[in-house]
């Protein structure tokens, strides 16, 4: 953690469009006195800029600038800090309640997270969404569109002036030349004296002066033409990935309703605060994560989650912004500020793993550091050798040697790996896959285990009801019943019966005198008969059961269940089993990891009989009744054993696991420590987004392979060619601005990716 005196702030660059670009602004702003580290995310155009005291702004500003770029703060970053939490749970934690001792009084309604404040600092809260301004507008009234276009004009004026005075060609495109060069040239400078003197700006300089001494003028001109095409192509595909994650963003509507006194108002939804009541209308956008305190409707979640089948919310049912409501009004209590919301979190995540590079792409920006000079080299030696040794012609080979320099141009090869990465990081997020760097996506292609929570991750983390025995009456009027007593309580099998009764149907009485029996159960009054909803031990007190019904008992005990007994006037009338129950897509994702040769075990505290049940359902081995500390000594001895294992958990209990294993993966990842503590986070609690997200990193690396190939392979072909004498400056900057534009083609397929 910083001390005081050091801290991290945030810029947004506009007119960086590739890693070549990033490397230019690292060096320069990184020379600065005060600056410790420097972070560059090239497709969502941030900078945070690390520094001992204030931050030196205008320092910063008048380097990036130099270099051909606009730059503007956006205040303080957002840093990590550890967080208190009142509710962890036990080390053995079992979701397998013991209905008698349930307390009907604990309500979690006001719980409004109100302590749990994350955002950051104002100065960015108020960028707010409008922190894109850079780039925003047509691309044709770019900075780099009018050069390329006076350049184009220019040149084809001097063609015009060649054909009609023919003396004078030579300067025209001399003219030509100098519209387009000198701005590129006053950047090579720029780059050279603030610690990047191999740009590929040095190398367009070097190779365009050198055409012009050799009486290359035309083609010089027309190569810096093509260059400067090439960068617009780069600018225009740098914006479009950008409004991948600024869609993001407009996903969360700019005003809502607020109910206060019985009155609505419109309000901005940025100035929203926690326990704020919105009034959500059917067609609206959530403006802001909540929970649902009135109302019942179903809300198609598939903007935020990609999820196709709109979900039913009701009251304590949690919403995110950006969602769309679509039957009926909803009243929800905000939960998070605009700056911290879902859509806010995973754009602040995706722009901070943007910023983290990749082993590949280390290792990329290393040879790069190390091939620039190399091309330098080889253009000189092609440049000089025949013509000392082999009695070659002067002015052909310094053509060869300049054509090479060109060739050279690194820029398809370092933007080969960045690019890929930016489109991964992006296309997961829209699916609610957050990883927290390119070296997390690139390594989560080599898992080998996966180690999964069973609470919350494998189920759903609250239960259902599964079974209902009736005892002389029918099963509807057994839950009718039992409803009756439980309604008001918003304990988890309290909520599952009523749950239970509003799916059915089912009609629920008033019921009289209700009250909690300590250790026991609930007993009250509904019409006019004494109705006991019990623990098994508790009605076996009060009306011995039959053998028959205690082997049911048994047998849902043996299953993982819970099961409450309904006594009538002192008579069993029923029995109603619960238990929390795995996830739909639990059964076939995990298939899915086994068809891939990826081995699967359930880690829990939950109590060996539940997650037996559970793990024979799902066809996963169990290891159950497990302390936090035990979880992490069992991944230890998997990695001993050479497995790579990915932790699944909720990231509270399973917080020693997640740090201990390769890669830790937080499920339903909306909350703070699911966020902060995990390297991946699963946002919206799909099982099946497990083999999504391992999927995503084998396609995320197969495209950045061919993206390498596409990029050595051309330049090797024309490099042939060229000495060959078969081509020359003008195929040379093409192959180099044809590989720069087909990688980040390609590139850009992933940002349709959307798993299974």
């Amino acid at each position: 953690m910083n001390d005081a005196s050091t801290g991290r702030t945030r810029f947004r660059v506009g007119g960086m469009d590739c890693a070549s670009c990033a490397t230019k602004i690292e060096n320069a702003v990184s020379r600065l006195p005060g600056i410790t580290e420097v972070g560059i995310s090239v497709s969502a155009g941030t900078m945070t800029v690390s520094h001992e005291g204030p931050a030196p702004t205008a320092e910063i500003s008048r380097q990036v600038k130099a270099l051909g770029y606009s730059v503007a703060s956006l205040g303080a970053a957002r840093t990590a800090e550890p967080k208190a939490h009142a509710h962890e749970h036990g080390p053995n934690c079992s979701h397998d309640h013991d209905h008698a001792g349930h307390d009907h009084k604990h309500d979690h309604a006001g719980h409004d997270h109100a302590g749990h404040h994350h955002g950051p600092a104002a100065s960015e809260a108020e960028a707010g969404h409008n922190h894109f301004d850079l780039d925003d507008g047509p691309w044709w009234k770019t900075r780099k569109a009018k050069m390329t276009i006076a350049c184009g004009v220019a040149l084809v004026a001097a063609y015009a002036v060649g054909q009609l005075m023919p003396q004078v060609g030579h300067w025209a495109f001399l003219v030509a030349l100098a519209v387009g060069l000198i701005p590129v040239a006053r950047r090579a400078y720029a780059g050279a004296v603030t610690g990047t003197p191999f740009s590929i700006e040095t190398l367009m300089t070097i190779a365009a002066v050198g055409a012009v001494f050799i009486g290359a003028t035309e083609e010089a001109a027309m190569v810096v033409l093509l260059f400067l095409i090439g960068e617009l192509l780069e600018g225009v595909a740098a914006r479009r990935a950008r409004a991948s994650i600024r869609g993001l963003a407009d996903l969360v509507p700019k005003t809502a309703l607020v109910e206060e006194g019985g009155a609505t108002r419109e309000a901005p939804a940025e100035s929203l605060a926690l326990g704020s009541v919105i009034l959500i209308r059917p067609g609206d956008r959530v403006a802001a994560d909540g929970i649902v305190v009135e109302g019942a409707s179903t809300l198609d979640e598939a903007p935020v989650t990609g999820e196709s089948v709109p979900k039913l919310k009701s009251a304590g049912d949690q919403v995110f912004a950006g969602t769309i409501n679509t039957d009926a009004v909803l009243k929800v209590r905000v939960t998070a500020t605009s700056a911290d919301n879902t859509i806010a979190r995973v754009i602040q995540l995706v722009e901070e793993a943007q910023e983290s590079k990749a082993p590949t792409e280390r290792f990329i920006d290393r040879f790069s550091r190390y091939y620039t000079p190399a091309v330098l080299l080889v253009g000189a030696l092609v440049a000089t050798l025949p013509p000392l040794f082999a009695g070659g012609d002067w002015s052909e080979w310094i053509y060869k040697g300049l054509a090479i320099l060109l060739i050279g141009c690194p820029c398809a090869l370092v933007i080969s790996t960045p690019a890929a990465i930016a489109s991964g990081l992006s296309a997961g997020a829209r699916r609610g896959l957050l990883l927290k760097g390119g070296a997390v996506l690139e390594g989560m292609r080599n898992v080998t285990t996966v180690a999964l929570d069973k609470t919350g991750t494998l189920t759903e983390g609250r239960p259902r009801v599964t079974d209902i025995v009736a005892v002389g009456r029918p099963e509807a009027r057994v839950l009718s019943l039992a409803a009756a007593l439980e309604t008001g309580s918003s304990h988890p099998l309290a909520l599952a019966i009523l749950g239970r009764a509003k799916a059915d149907g089912v009609p629920v009485p008033p019921a009289a005198a209700a009250r909690a029996v300590a250790g026991k159960g609930v007993t009250g009054k509904v019409g006019g008969e004494e109705v006991f909803l019990a623990s098994p031990k508790a009605a076996d007190e009060l009306a011995s059961l039959s053998a028959a019904l205690k082997e049911q008992i048994a047998g849902f005990n043996a299953d993982g269940k819970t099961v409450s007994v309904l006594l009538v006037d002192s008579q069993p009338a029923g029995l109603i089993a619960m238990r929390d129950e795995p996830r739909a897509d639990a059964i076939s994702a995990l298939a899915r990891l086994k068809d891939e040769g990826i081995a699967t075990v359930m880690l829990t505290g939950d109590n060996e009989a539940t997650a037996r049940a559970i793990g024979k359902g799902l066809g996963i081995s169990v290891r159950a009744g497990l302390l936090p500390d035990e979880k992490q000594r069992i991944v230890r001895e998997l990695q001993q054993q050479g497995q790579v294992v990915a932790k699944v958990g909720d990231g509270i209990n399973d917080a020693p696991a997640l740090a201990a294993a390769d890669f830790g993966v937080a499920m339903g990842g909306g909350t703070d420590v699911a966020l902060e503590t995990a390297d991946a986070a699963i946002l919206h609690g799909r099982v099946s987004d497990i083999p999504d997200m391992i999927a995503l990193s084998k396609t995320v690396m197969g495209n950045i392979a061919q993206n390498i190939s596409i990029a050595l392979g051309l330049k090797a072909v024309f490099l042939v060619t060229t000495i060959a004498g078969i081509t020359g400056l003008w195929p040379a900057i093409l192959a180099d601005t044809g590989a720069t534009v087909l990688v980040t083609a390609n590139a850009m397929r992933l940002l349709a990716w959307r798993g299974s």
